[in-house]
């Protein structure tokens, strides 16, 4: 069962202004980062269902996190059909994001009244994932896509609360056009954390990223 309700999990998203999204097919690894995260302000976390066994590692890091990072809502990522997103449900997961909108998600995400934050690249796929609940639509790929897209789409619909993956960089140029562009919260992968860092162990680097960043939208916002 989600630790956390639908309004405090989008509460989370909207204030922190980002999702850190991740994977590592070691769960001692994923610990750590999601801890270095968590002590760099963050406070929603996508765990990409991407490897082999996945759902086992996302189980071991969702108990540590209740341990360890009490107030971080951990979600998972990339999930694409009905039964996987089940599954990582009743292995705790706060929300569910996805590349494409399926209909079928956000029927078992209603259920269970859990964020279905589905992908989303038009107008017409962003109001019909809110006619079926999406109280949040991922804007992807962003970097295809971009700002322009997000301001063009909230003109119409202002409304919308849309989260932008993909193209997301922990600079201050880039994250304050995606901010003053509309962007409910930003998702922000690879650039977050680059491939030596992890393989170095040295997670205090990762904590200052993410300080950083944050910095960055919050100023933005102003």
């Amino acid at each position: 069962m989600a630790k956390f309700d639908k309004i405090a999990v989008l509460s989370k998203m909207g204030s922190t202004g980002m999702v850190p999204v991740f994977y590592h097919k070691d769960a001692t690894v994923a610990k750590e980062v999601v801890k270095a995260c968590y002590e760099g302000g963050v406070r929603a976390f996508e765990f990409t269902n991407r490897g082999d066994f996945a759902h086992e590692v996302f189980a071991e890091v969702v108990k540590f996190a209740a341990r360890e990072c009490p107030d971080m809502a951990m979600g998972v990522g990339t999930v694409v059909d009905p039964g996987t997103a089940a599954l990582y449900i009743q292995l705790g997961a706060n929300f569910v994001v996805g590349p494409l909108y399926n209909p079928e998600i956000a029927k078992i995400c209603n259920r269970r009244l859990i964020p279905y934050i589905p992908g989303c690249g038009s107008v017409s796929e962003v109001g019909a994932a809110q006619e079926a609940g999406c109280d949040v639509c991922k804007i992807f790929p962003g970097d295809v896509l971009g700002p322009k897209l997000v301001k063009g789409m909230l003109a119409p619909m202002p409304w919308s609360k849309l989260m932008v993956t993909g193209g997301v960089e922990p600079t201050q140029q880039n994250l304050t056009t995606w901010i003053k562009a509309g962007v409910y919260c930003v998702g922000m992968g690879s650039k977050l954390f680059p491939k030596e860092v992890i393989e170095s162990g040295d997670f205090v680097i990762i904590s200052a990223k993410c300080e950083e960043a944050l910095e960055y939208i919050a100023e933005a916002r102003k």
